[in-house]
């Protein structure tokens, strides 16, 4: 995360982020803040960089689990 704009780069709001991309609105802050994903924030609304995000995009990535969650049996 920058805490400045770099003007030369182009940017997407978090809608559009998410529109773009298909993932959550939470996942992309979650990336943001852990720094995996290159943008600024300006009051409550993030911004994200369009290089960053088709980067991530195009970086393979562990496939999350399938199905539903398995529940331990009360006893």
């Amino acid at each position: 995360m920058t805490d400045h704009v770099e003007g030369d780069r182009p940017y997407l709001t978090t809608s559009q982020a998410v529109q773009r991309s298909g993932l959550t609105r939470s996942y992309l802050s979650h990336l943001l803040r852990t720094n995996r994903l290159e943008g600024f924030r300006l009051a409550r609304e993030w911004f994200i960089y369009a290089d960053s995000l088709d980067a991530f995009l195009a970086a393979p990535r562990k496939p999350g689990p399938k199905g539903p969650r398995k529940t331990k049996p009360e006893t």
